[in-house]
């Protein structure tokens, strides 16, 4: 076998370039952004100090930054502020709400309906916000039938993945496979273009999730039950003989090692001092403090005071109360205000009077009070134990500012709620049309959302995501330098020969089986628009219509099944659920294989290959 001609310089240190990138992108220490801005800032300097000309046109360095303006991009950021919407306005609440009232009647006929659910929103939706939708409610399902979530978030996740490779709307990287498919000369798909093969691969997945993947994941519990013992408000007495009498606050908080953290100070039956650090204690005061047992009872020995609460002092028959406190989890969503953020810079405790108790991210310990939380920097799925008032748990939940799991399947909505959806079906039913491009439609659709305060811009800019525009832009750039320095010719002159003597049918699904693998260790966005350019030039080199070769990529880079690093709601339910990373292997490597199989079967037989 003779291996294809190498590329020119400029097209070896592209190549090289692609393989620098796709290691950053599997740093999980590295942030993806910066991995992204890494590869642009190499690209195009290197561009820079190294013009570059073929067929006597000079490739500017600067070009590279056309992704910034690409209408994939557009459209993906529009799309994701249109979901933010419906998030916040609670438009999705009444599917949601019938959804858990269907729970109670038949739990194997529900799963089955949230799976088709789930899938059916997320091909015009954002699969991230119909998970935000989803994970309360069957939280709180499993809590009431005392049935372990793992069994069902697991297979709803992987539902919405399934759903979103149906449209070209339905992910952001269609979005991107299909616009960088028609910048090379290929027709442009329309919405439902690639709709068959997708639900008819779709629909045996469904299947495998309802009725075989429930039993195949073990029993799991989540990772934040019981991990931290809850914070109790107290009184620490003073009397003539503590060590307290006659010390300043600050003097105290010395002795406790800088532990002790007063609330108030109450005097007498109706004076209350401020706690400032030259504030001189008396025999009488009460110190109010709120901390964990372990530590109330600390301050107690070491300050010589004696601890209440209420009216009766603390003993194994009067242990520490609190009724109106409640447990709860929030989960770090794509969006969220907490992501990317620490808890202490956000001022967390104060702005939403709550306190945090621990701290869970996959792959880590579980870290506690008193391992510094709050100088955490906080990615997408993870998950905070809080405890705080039931009224303040409540109106946040309402709210639809942060994703919070308890018992409870509160919802937030609003009376802008239909006209939330009416402008998202709008969207779509326009792109849909072909009366305008999707990325106008959904810009437009933004701007109604703002006009009519669906929306305020500080939702629409905590909507967009940084890495999801980074990678994008980066990989746009890294897609172009292959293509016009000859990078993608070579390694799809090296695909050809690798398989040569094997049918166009087995090329297609090597293809797409290493988009597939791709996908699961790097980026989505990043395989789909470097496969992209690949995958037409195999096409044109065998002599074969390029679209089916274009969907290969496009279906392959949608299997983002077998880790939950793959996409960011794997991470989302993995938390939630308490799944390990074996259990995500265990479910996603088959379940990647039955839809490999279908569509390997189905796109050669519909397009003659």
């Amino acid at each position: 076998m003779d291996l294809p001609a190498l590329p020119d310089s400029h097209g070896l240190a592209v190549l090289f370039l692609v393989v620098v990138a796709l290691f950053l992108f599997t740093r999980e220490r590295i942030p993806l952004e910066t991995s992204s801005l890494v590869v642009l800032a190499i690209l195009t300097a290197g561009f820079g100090l190294f013009p570059y000309e073929a067929d006597g046109a000079v490739l500017h360095a600067t070009d590279f930054f056309s992704g910034f303006g690409h209408e994939a991009l557009v459209a993906v950021c529009a799309l994701m502020i249109a979901g933010q919407a419906l998030v916040r306005t609670g438009a999705l609440e009444p599917v949601g709400r019938q959804l858990a009232r269907l729970w109670s009647v038949s739990p194997t006929l529900s799963l089955l309906l949230t799976l088709l659910v789930g899938a059916i929103l997320s091909a015009f939706v954002n699969n991230v916000p119909i998970v935000v939708l989803l994970l309360p409610i069957l939280v709180s399902v499993s809590l009431r039938s005392k049935q372990p979530a793992s069994a069902i978030l697991m297979p709803m996740g992987f539902a919405t993945l399934v759903g979103g490779m149906s449209t070209t709307i339905g992910t952001s990287t269609n979005l991107l496979v299909v616009s960088v498919a028609a910048d090379m000369g290929q027709p442009h798909m329309s919405m439902f273009h690639f709709f068959v093969p997708a639900a008819l691969a779709g629909g045996i997945a469904i299947l495998f999730l309802w009725l075989i993947a429930p039993r195949m994941i073990p029993r799991r519990e989540a990772h934040m039950e019981d991990t931290s013992p809850r914070v109790f408000t107290a009184h620490l007495h003073v009397d003539e003989e503590s060590f307290a009498a006659g010390k300043t606050l600050a003097e105290l908080n010395e002795k406790a090692g800088g532990a002790l953290k007063v609330m108030q100070i109450y005097r007498g039956e109706n004076t209350v001092l401020t706690p400032l650090p030259d504030v001189l204690l008396k025999a009488g005061d009460r110190m109010s403090v709120k901390d964990t047992p372990e530590n109330l009872k600390e301050l107690e020995t070491v300050l010589g005071t004696k601890l209440y609460a209420g009216d009766a002092m603390v003993d194994e028959e009067h242990p520490l109360q609190d009724e109106e406190q409640q447990l709860a989890e929030i989960v770090v969503t794509q969006g969220s205000p907490l992501e990317g953020n620490a808890l202490s810079h956000i001022r967390f405790a104060d702005y939403y009077q709550l306190v945090t108790l621990a701290l869970h991210r996959a792959g880590s310990a579980i870290r506690t009070l008193k391992a510094d939380v709050g100088d955490v920097r906080l990615n997408v799925g993870d998950v905070l134990l809080v405890q705080g008032s039931s009224e303040q748990i409540a109106e946040l939940k309402r709210s639809g500012e942060l994703l919070v799991l308890d018992a409870t399947s509160d919802l937030p909505t609003t009376k802008r709620a239909p006209i939330a959806l009416t402008i998202m079906a709008a969207i779509v039913v326009v792109a849909a049309l072909g009366i305008l491009p999707i990325a106008i439609s959904a810009t437009c659709g933004v701007l109604l959302l703002l006009l009519t305060r669906c929306l305020s811009w500080r939702d629409a800019a905590q909507a967009l995501s940084t890495p999801v525009i980074m990678i994008v832009v980066a990989s746009l750039a890294l897609g172009s330098a292959l293509l016009k320095t000859g990078g993608a010719d070579f390694l799809a002159a090296l695909f050809v020969d690798l398989s040569a003597g094997s049918s166009p049918t087995v090329m297609l699904s090597g293809l797409m089986l290493l988009m597939a693998v791709l996908t699961n260790i790097v980026s989505n966005n990043a395989a789909a628009v470097i496969g992209t350019p690949i995958a037409i030039s195999i096409a044109q080199q065998l002599g074969l219509p390029a679209e089916p070769f274009v969907l290969a990529v496009l279906f392959g880079a949608n299997m983002s099944y077998a880790t939950p690093m793959a996409y960011k709601t794997n991470l989302l339910v993995m938390n939630a659920g308490g799944y390990k990373f074996n259990d995500f292997v265990r479910v996603g490597i088959p379940l990647t294989v039955i839809v490999w199989l279908a569509l390997s079967w189905l796109l050669p037989m519909m397009y003659d290959l």
